[in-house]
């Protein structure tokens, strides 16, 4: 299996969808977890816990040394793609 796994799931008539309990388990959703929904340009649909998404988030910046500006760098990066092209 490539890892990706199917669920059919119905609309109710008040347009709520309800997760089946393995999925809920599979993503450690519980009662009042707020979810985020991506829409793709093809119509597609993408659910992330917010729970989820932020432990990504702050995985981004993990590996930041403790002073490093990221401000100061891209600042630093452009005063230097400026210098370039004026020497040109």
């Amino acid at each position: 299996m490539n890892g990706i796994e199917h669920y059919t799931i119905a609309l109710d008539e008040r347009g709520r969808l309800v997760l089946p309990a393995r999925l809920r388990r599979r993503l450690d959703l519980r009662p009042g977890d707020r979810l985020i929904i991506t829409v793709d340009a093809a119509g597609g649909l993408r659910v992330v816990s917010a729970r989820e998404q932020a432990r990504r988030l702050r995985g981004l910046y993990r590996d930041l040394a403790p002073g490093r500006s990221l401000a100061d760098e891209l600042i630093a990066e452009r005063r230097e793609e400026a210098r370039r092209e004026d020497a040109r």
